[in-house]
C-alpha cells in the first residue's frame, strides 16, 4: 500500500498566526494530538503537537547551579527553547522540521521514518502542498486489512475513510475512543461506547455509509474513569 491509500485526508490545519490558546482548545474539542500549521497557499510551515504545548509547563526555571552552567553554553538553544515555550501563536511553538513523503511512497518507507526520526505521523505532499498524513493507526489499520495472502485490498482502504469521514462529521461520536475495521465490506468497530445511545448511533452511522455490507459491534462499555475525562 502506498501513501495515497492510507492517508487520511480530512484534515485539521491552522495558520501561523493562530494563538496558542486557541490551538489548546482545538486539539482538546477535536480530540486530535497534532495539527499542521501552512500558509494561505497550503504548503506546511510546521506541525503543532501536544508535546509542543506540554513542553510550555515543563519549561521551568533552572536552579543557580543551572543558570552558571547555561554562561558557558551557546545562545541559540536557549533563545530557540525559551521562544517555543513562551511563542504567542503556532509559528512560535510549532515543530518546523518536518518529515514527509510523497502519494506514492511505501507503507514500508513510511514505517521506516517514523522508526528512524522517532515521530507519529509523516505529511503527504503533492507539489510541495499538504494533501494528506500518514499516522501510526493508519499503518496499523493497513496491517489488519492484509488479505490471507497478504495483499491489501485498496476497496476497503477506501471504505474505511468513508466510514471516518462520516464519524468526524457527527459533533456525538467520541472519535479519539472508537477505532472502525473495514474488511470486504463489513465495518467492525472496536474501542469503548460511552453509552448504549452512542452505540447504536454509531452502528446507523456505519450502516448508511455506501459500500457497507454489514456492521459488526465490538465495543465495549467505558470504564467510569474513562468517563471522567470526557
Amino acid at each position: 500500500m502506498n501513501a495515497k491509500e492510507l492517508m487520511t485526508t480530512d484534515l485539521v490545519v491552522v495558520p501561523p498566526e493562530m494563538p496558542v490558546a486557541a490551538l489548546v482548545e482545538l486539539l482538546a474539542a477535536r480530540a486530535i494530538s497534532a495539527v499542521p500549521v501552512v500558509d494561505a497557499e497550503g504548503r506546511p510551515l510546521g506541525i503543532v503537537t501536544e508535546g509542543d504545548l506540554i513542553r510550555r509547563l515543563a519549561d521551568q526555571p533552572p536552579g543557580p547551579f543551572g543558570w552558571f552552567l547555561q554562561l558557558f553554553a551557546g545562545t541559540k538553544p536557549l533563545l530557540e527553547r525559551f521562544a517555543r515555550a513562551h511563542g504567542a501563536c503556532a509559528r512560535d511553538v510549532m515543530t518546523a522540521g518536518l518529515v514527509s513523503v510523497t502519494e506514492a511512497d511505501s507503507a514500508e518507507r513510511i514505517a521506516q521514518l517514523m522508526a528512524t526520526h522517532a515521530i507519529r505521523r509523516v505529511l503527504v505532499l503533492k507539489e510541495g502542498k499538504l494533501v494528506g498524513l500518514v499516522s501510526r493507526a493508519d499503518l496499523l489499520r493497513a496491517v489488519l486489512r492484509q488479505g490471507p495472502g497478504g495483499a491489501a485490498q485498496p476497496q476497503d482502504g477506501t471504505l474505511l475513510r468513508a466510514v471516518l469521514a462520516a464519524m468526524r462529521a457527527q459533533p456525538w461520536v467520541d472519535t479519539y475512543w472508537v477505532y472502525p475495521d473495514v474488511h470486504a465490506g463489513v465495518v467492525t468497530l472496536y474501542g469503548y461506547a460511552r453509552s448504549d445511545s452512542m452505540r447504536q448511533g454509531l452502528l446507523l452511522l456505519a450502516q448508511a455509509v455506501p459500500g457497507v455490507t454489514q456492521v459488526h459491534d465490538r465495543m465495549a462499555p467505558m470504564p467510569l474513569l474513562m468517563r471522567g475525562t470526557l
